[in-house]
């Protein structure tokens, strides 16, 4: 605060810094926020960014229904600091404040900020949220075009198709959307305005998605040309969405753009492979299907020994390019696909120095109980991590370090495996890091 008071072009640059990216943690955070702007609504104009990722509502000794008496952050004040904040341009929310996003914050969201680009509603499942959203849909107030171009609706279950059939086609320079988990259907998705450039697109667990209307979207339309980051993976005990002739066609048509590609849950066949060795010269996380084993991973990171037929023939193979895979995600295979005794053998190339850049392999449960505490990970030079849900191997560095992870595209992040999109360049953490990282 001292800076407040040394000149008035540091006095300036303090309240930017202090006033354009605000963190709400709990509510009375809010209500001491919401008290500044109002009283100097100067302050209101500096903000950029309202940020709910990291809200707890017991954070401060408080239950849900305390905090509604105490009135601090409740529909009506949530909608009076979006009135006082007109240059805002990243809402971030999430489910802890779900019954909070009445149809007068949704509709001043969509219809009253002109410069908002990026909205991320995580897990919001509320029955509140889902009435509110269809009124605000079905109202004549809701403009031709939005400014929005990054939208995630992460995991939220409960909000009908119809949210996204009209959504969807006013978005006309949409880059990032996430609508994993979500009743989004092939109509919503092909009514994307051709005129967007979408970088991320996550589309896992979407049960009401066609394989095939998918492949087509991701084959013809102008906005898919771009990806860089692509989800499709699915929980195959609950709907299966890629079939094996559904990946013969999607797979070659692939934009060079892509860095991270899930095909988690789909039907594979050791026939993919030579369709996935093109992919693994610029992606670097991919998460391979079902039905595969060990053998057909390790041509991923292995040339094909020489046969006696090329030898007979004099032909000349094909020059082995590289792999840039830093993450792969195996954790569809069981223990007897990833067969560990070889996978921890001399003469298996997959967790060898040879693999590198690899830097990570993603397991199942059932295999990550077998090798979590097994010698022999330590002795190839990986060790066992898990968070949440999940369980990986990550090879050991030493002095020199290893590649930390970051990337342009991951906008903030730097673990391998991101599950969900984000929508703001920001440090990780809160309700978004358990959705990234530990489901």
């Amino acid at each position: 605060m001292s800076l407040l008071l040394s000149s008035r072009g540091l006095h300036t640059a303090t309240l930017a810094t202090l006033y354009s990216q605000i963190t709400i943690p709990h509510s009375r955070i809010f209500r001491k926020f919401l008290s500044h702007i109002s009283a100097h609504p100067s302050l209101g104009t500096i903000v950029r960014r309202l940020d709910f990722s990291h809200f707890n509502p017991t954070g401060a000794g408080q239950t849900a229904r305390e905090r509604a008496q105490t009135l601090n952050l409740i529909p009506a004040t949530l909608l009076q600091c979006l009135s006082l904040t007109p240059n805002l341009r990243e809402f971030l929310a999430q489910e802890h404040i779900d019954d909070d996003l009445s149809s007068d914050v949704i509709k001043y969201l969509l219809c009253s900020l002109p410069q908002l680009k990026a909205v991320d509603f995580c897990a919001c499942s509320s029955t509140n949220f889902r009435d509110a959203f269809n009124s605000v849909i079905s109202s004549p107030q809701l403009p031709a075009y939005l400014p929005i171009t990054r939208l995630s609706f992460h995991e939220c279950t409960i909000l009908p198709s119809t949210i996204y059939e009209t959504l969807l086609p006013r978005l006309k320079h949409l880059t990032h959307l996430d609508v994993a988990h979500t009743r989004i259907t092939s109509s919503a998705l092909s009514s994307i305005p051709h005129t967007a450039k979408l970088t991320h697109l996550n589309l896992s667990k979407c049960s009401h998605l066609v394989g095939s209307d998918v492949v087509d979207f991701l084959t013809n339309h102008p906005a898919a040309k771009t990806l860089v980051y692509l989800n499709l993976a699915m929980d195959a005990k609950s709907h299966e969405m890629l079939t094996p002739e559904d990946l013969t066609s999607l797979l070659p048509v692939l934009p060079k753009t892509l860095r991270s590609l899930n095909l988690k849950g789909s039907k594979m066949n050791k026939d993919h492979i030579p369709l996935l060795l093109p992919l693994t010269k610029h992606v670097e996380e991919l998460g391979l299907g079902r039905h595969l084993d060990l053998a057909s991973i390790t041509s991923l990171f292995a040339p094909p020994l020489p046969t006696q037929d090329y030898e007979d023939e004099g032909d000349v193979e094909e020059e082995w390019i590289p792999h840039t895979l830093r993450y792969i995600d195996v954790s569809d295979l069981s223990v007897a696909e990833l067969d560990l005794s070889t996978l921890f053998g001399t003469s298996c190339p997959v967790l060898a120095k040879t693999s590198e850049p690899l830097e990570v392999v993603e397991v199942g449960a059932d295999v990550w109980k077998k090798v979590e505490k097994a010698p022999a990970v330590k002795r190839v030079g990986w060790c066992g991590k898990e968070a949440g849900r999940r369980g990986w191997l990550v090879r050991v560095r030493g002095q020199e370090g290893g590649d930390s992870g970051a990337r342009d595209w991951k906008w903030g992040a730097s673990y391998w495996g991101m599950r969900k999109i984000p929508v703001a360049r920001a440090e990780v953490g809160g309700m978004y890091g358990h959705y990234m990282f530990k489901r």
